[in-house]
């Protein structure tokens, strides 16, 4: 007889201590000193100032080993775009002359961000150079993307892309984004052209948040009641009402 209980202990067993070494792994690293472009479009303030001063997370919140292992899906995908873009004809960058990530950084390094890559040349089915953006979504989200465009569907990722295209001097021609369906490995593609008040927007909030952050201000919440959807899946939900 096969003894079940035996082997979902293992498997439930394994599983934890894989998510237990993948937190600690993290732990291990030290916080950021920045609050980084993919975080700037976030539409509540008053948690990107917790990101950047690295606030703990209410208890029974934050990041689980199932999340690292969610991240560690992203830089997959990245990295398997990339091959499927070369191998597509497209000639992409992935790092500066200097063999650094290309960065940019502002307000005294106080705001980073780091882009997946740029287009240098290849078919003609867009213009270059052009920024390349890549994200990893489940289906759920990936036909939501796909139905509303990526401005709707996330006015974070939207805003990232804009600043990048700011920063890096790279706002004549339109980015690329694409997306991969982590159910079925689909394919999103969206051409995004330069969109100056979006870019000037988020750069005016982050200036707000870090001078905030320097006189010890909060900045408004996004909302008061912790039933909202993003205060819900907010790691500082109890903190945040807790404070004016």
């Amino acid at each position: 007889m096969i003894d079940l209980n035996g082997t979902t202990r293992a498997k439930n067993g394994i599983i934890d201590l894989i998510d237990s070494a993948m937190v600690a792994r993290q732990r291990r690293e030290p916080g950021r000193n920045y609050l980084g472009a993919s975080l700037l479009g976030d539409e509540c303030q008053r948690a990107l100032q917790f990101h950047y001063f690295n606030v703990p997370a209410d208890e029974g919140k934050g990041f689980t080993g199932r999340t690292y292992r969610i991240f560690e899906r992203g830089n997959w995908a990245e990295r398997y775009m990339i091959d499927l873009l070369r191998l597509a004809g497209f000639d992409i960058r992935t790092r500066d002359r200097n063999g650094k990530q290309f960065e940019f950084s502002i307000l005294e390094g106080k705001i980073k961000g780091h882009c997946d890559g740029v287009l240098v040349a290849g078919p003609n089915l867009i213009q270059y150079p052009a920024i390349w953006e890549n994200k990893c979504i489940g289906d759920k989200y990936f036909k939501q993307l796909e139905k509303e465009q990526l401005k709707k569907y996330s006015p974070t990722y939207y805003g990232q892309v804009q600043l990048y295209m700011t920063y890096l001097e790279l706002s004549d021609n339109p980015a690329l984004f694409t997306a991969v369906n982590a159910n079925d490995m689909d394919i999103y593609t969206e051409i995004i052209p330069y969109d100056s008040e979006t870019a000037q927007r988020v750069s005016d909030s982050a200036v707000q948040i870090i001078k905030a952050c320097e006189a010890g201000e909060l900045l408004p919440r996004i909302s008061t009641d912790p039933s909202y959807f993003k205060c819900k899946w907010c790691n500082w939900t109890k903190r945040c009402l807790e404070n004016s």
